[in-house]
């Protein structure tokens, strides 16, 4: 059973793979939109649940890669093989901005100040020409790479679940390596990782760069699917909203992240649609709050808390 859980994630891949081609146009929309999410919510992961970092800022590391995805790619369209890159970079830019000045604070002040870097991205695009205001601007044509066209509901199913897919095994790559061992250690006990002559700062600026420029791969794909962009994807309410997804998830595992944005996103879904609850569909914030904080109260640990419930030894998080 314990080996098993070590590969249901790319179980769980495989099945998407061969259930992709009998999606109808609103569940593949909908599937699509969560693995994005999922990679956003990992990108917070990396931070959160792995170094103990808590930002309330990631929202614009995701909007930026968006905003560089529509802009660089102008009235003529652009190629993956160029703004994918300048999408990851230029969130992994203002990420070490933002970072080499953030992480010189801690705890609450920390989280302020990542909150004060997302608000000034956010007004740059929201009272600026660049980013076209309050309205956003949108992608007149999608990228594209030989056969890879995202304007095609398939390639963009197959490409964000590749994207999923190489994100979390990044992750857990980075789990597994001295490196990720390093993160924990910051993560437990920073003042013993100083003392024990590690350093700190350059560990945490390169997790919080690395988090940014996944953030901002997954700004690309909400970019090439939805065509358009606008300065609320920076707002800090979408920053709080994805570490919502990894706490309901289950905060330090990486499977916790996925399950958290599957869930959330089901979650505002069902709660949102007139068929299933009638009348409250029109109150799904506060229903939705009421549910999250039932969740939260009754699982401590997120979802995955469940299985280590059950299981008769603790397991190694994915």
């Amino acid at each position: 059973m314990k080996r098993f859980s070590h590969y249901l994630p790319l179980v769980c891949a495989i099945a998407l793979a061969f259930i992709g081609p009998f999606l109808g146009p609103y569940l593949g929309d909908l599937v699509v939109k969560v693995m994005i999410l999922a990679i956003f919510a990992l990108s917070l992961e990396l931070l959160v649940g792995m170094t103990g970092l808590v930002s309330l800022g990631h929202a614009a590391f995701y909007g930026i890669g968006a905003y560089a995805t529509v802009l660089g790619s102008g009235k003529e369209g652009g190629s993956i093989a160029v703004l994918l890159p300048l999408a990851m970079g230029c969130a992994a830019a203002y990420a070490l901005v933002t970072g080499a000045l953030s992480l010189r604070t801690r705890g609450v002040y920390f989280i302020m100040v990542t909150l004060a870097f997302a608000q000034m991205a956010f007004f740059v695009f929201h009272d600026t020409a660049l980013g076209g205001g309050s309205d956003g601007i949108y992608l007149y044509i999608r990228p594209v790479l030989g056969a890879l066209d995202m304007e095609s509901s398939k390639v963009q199913f197959y490409f964000v679940l590749g994207a999923l897919v190489f994100t979390y095994g990044v992750l857990a790559l980075i789990r597994r390596s001295r490196f990720g061992a390093a993160l924990a250690g910051i993560r437990v006990n920073e003042q013993r990782m100083r003392a024990a002559g590690f350093p700190v700062y350059g560990y945490k600026l390169a997790a919080f760069v690395i988090a940014g420029a996944l953030a901002g791969l997954a700004g690309f794909l909400l970019a090439s699917r939805d065509g358009v962009v606008n300065p609320e994807l920076l707002a800090w309410h979408n920053s709080g909203e994805v570490l919502l997804m990894i706490i309901l998830g289950g905060l330090g595992h990486l499977r916790g992240a996925v399950i958290g944005a599957v869930a959330f996103t089901l979650l505002k879904e069902l709660l949102s649609t007139h068929a299933i609850v009638g009348p409250l569909a029109d109150h799904w914030q506060l229903t939705l709050g009421l549910a999250i904080i039932a969740f939260v109260a009754l699982l401590p640990k997120g979802i995955v808390g469940l299985r280590l419930r059950v299981a008769p030894k603790k397991e190694a998080t994915a």
